[in-house]
């Protein structure tokens, strides 16, 4: 009898991708859509926290051959799937995994009310699986072709539904951007991917990484580096490689907004695994590449939220603050990088650093994706985005504004909140390594606080417009996704400490023992 346990990562991937392929059969039956969605996408998260109990209590990744007897895929009459994909578990790749099937989930569930009215239902849930397909197979395989892969996926599919509300000319844009962005990334990937394995021979991350190691990096070595860096940087939305993302994030629909975030921060990890790990075991110069990283982060930050505070579009308002997010990720993902080569300063603040980072790309996709549904409640009840054309609305819609409150101030860094306990470990970190790291952090932030107190007080506050006196609260579904994500928000700022040692810890701890990863993994493939 077949042991299932040895099969999670096998059943993270087929269950979201069966059920894809059964939308279309439901067409425009709304119910029947989200119902298989929802269960696909719960039934997913319990076979990525029963990985996850499998990684926490493992002292080596994961490996899952497909097409392998051991313990790979074999079908029921004994024959073995002769197409070999390896996946590589460790707490990092569980970690991304853990938060791209939550983002998903509460975005399915958002979906049943938001596109009710829409067209196009089966192909909406059956893209909304492909996207989580895509960024679940980013972070959990082990091999560069099967990431780049996956990639394409999850931008195909997120192309797609960025142009869902296909009869607004933005949305067209929008989805052009997006798609133009991702092929001219995937090309890079695909094009570094080409010089290693003309180098090597190998795909697999893990004997990639013993291999430069061993034969210690050449000219092409550096600028196949320098490609996945470009390509990976963009696809995260960094500066100046940033200006899909406003567009994308404003023009899709709030329900894929979550996914869509989680598709974007695979990309992050894809970043992390090649500087950290694939790279991680060559000597080079590991201070310039963090200082590329920490000088991309700071300009994202600084454009970021000033060009939030010249936006009238509430979606396009929150999307620019997501850019300004993603340089708090990469200044301590740059300050981690800077003083790995020397084992006091990353015993001392850069191992912190990277804690931190880590900790806030969790916080960002949790409290952004929250933002957006939120923003989607207002557009759901009064059909505006622009805030100039609202006012007053708390008092026909008292949780939406509470969940708009809570959002914004955990992105802005206030405690209690889980954007708080983050930036506070990254003010700290990269105070050690460079003082006026922080003081731009700290600025950008109260920046951001001004910025999303505005916002508030134009849609929620001031008097009653008198078109919108008869607005009532966005349905049921709509606000229960809402009401997780800041359950999230909350319990993440009360109990910081907790969520660092139980999920940041083991993340942070297998990106900086790349020897480790290349034993672990060739050990056991």
């Amino acid at each position: 009898m077949m042991d299932i346990s040895q099969h999670y990562p096998a059943l993270i991937i087929a269950i979201p991708l069966f059920a894809a392929f059964l939308c279309p059969l439901f067409k425009e039956r709304i119910k029947a859509l989200a119902t298989l969605a929802i269960l696909a996408l719960l039934a997913t998260l319990i076979f990525v926290v029963l990985l996850a109990g499998q990684v926490y209590t493992s002292v080596a990744p994961i490996t899952y051959t497909y097409g392998s007897s051991s313990p790979g895929l074999t079908l029921p009459s004994g024959y073995h799937v002769p197409v070999r994909i390896i996946f590589e578990i460790d707490g990092l790749s569980i970690l991304m995994a853990l938060i791209t099937v939550i983002l998903a989930l509460v975005g399915a569930i958002y979906a049943y009310s938001s596109i009710k009215d829409e067209s196009g239902k089966g192909k909406f849930f059956a893209l909304l699986l492909l996207l989580t397909v895509g960024a679940l197979g980013m972070v959990l395989t082990g091999d560069i072709f099967n990431l780049f892969v996956f990639l394409e996926i999850s931008s195909i599919a997120g192309a797609a539904l960025v142009a869902y509300y296909n009869y607004r000319g933005e949305a067209n844009e929008a989805a052009f951007k997006y798609i133009t962005v991702s092929s001219v990334g995937g090309v890079l990937v695909l094009f570094a991917i080409g010089i290693l394995y003309s180098e090597y021979d190998l795909l697999n991350i893990a004997a990639l990484g013993n291999a430069i190691s061993t034969t210690g990096l050449s000219t092409l070595d550096l600028f196949a580096l320098a490609l996945f860096v470009g390509a990976f940087a963009m696809k995260a939305g960094t500066f100046p490689m940033h200006m899909w993302l406003p567009d994308a994030y404003g023009e899709a629909p709030a329900a894929v907004n979550p996914p869509l975030i989680a598709s974007t921060q695979a990309s992050l990890y894809a970043l992390l695994r090649v500087t950290y790990i694939m790279y991680g075991g060559a000597v080079f110069n590991y201070t310039t590449l963090g200082w590329v990283l920490i000088v991309l982060g700071v300009f994202s930050m600084i454009f970021g939220v000033l060009m939030a505070l010249k936006q009238n579009d509430i979606k396009r308002f929150i999307g620019y603050t997501a850019v300004s997010q993603v340089g708090y990720m990469l200044v301590p993902f740059g300050v981690g990088l800077s003083t790995i080569g020397d084992d006091v300063a990353f015993g001392t603040y850069g191992i912190t650093a990277l804690q931190a980072g880590l900790f806030h790309m969790i916080n960002d996709a949790i409290y952004m994706g929250m933002l957006f549904m939120v923003v989607g409640c207002v557009y759901h009840a009064t059909g505006k985005r622009n805030m100039e054309e609202l006012g007053g609305l708390a008092r026909n819609m008292p949780l939406t504004a509470i969940f708009f409150m809570i959002g914004g101030a955990a992105v802005s860094g206030v405690p209690p909140f889980n954007g708080f306990a983050s930036k506070i470990m990254i003010y700290e970190s990269i105070y050690n390594f460079h003082p006026l790291l922080s003081i731009i952090a700290i600025v950008v932030s109260i920046i951001t606080l001004g910025a999303y107190v505005k916002a508030f007080q134009g849609i929620f506050l001031g008097p009653k417009l008198k078109e919108f006196e008869n607005v009532e609260e966005a349905p049921t579904s709509m606000l229960v996704s809402i009401a997780v994500l800041a359950a999230l928000v909350i319990v993440f700022g009360l109990m910081p400490s907790l969520v660092v040692k139980t999920i940041i810890a083991p993340a942070a701890n297998a990106l900086v023992n790349p020897y480790g990863y290349y034993a672990g993994v060739l050990g056991g493939v």
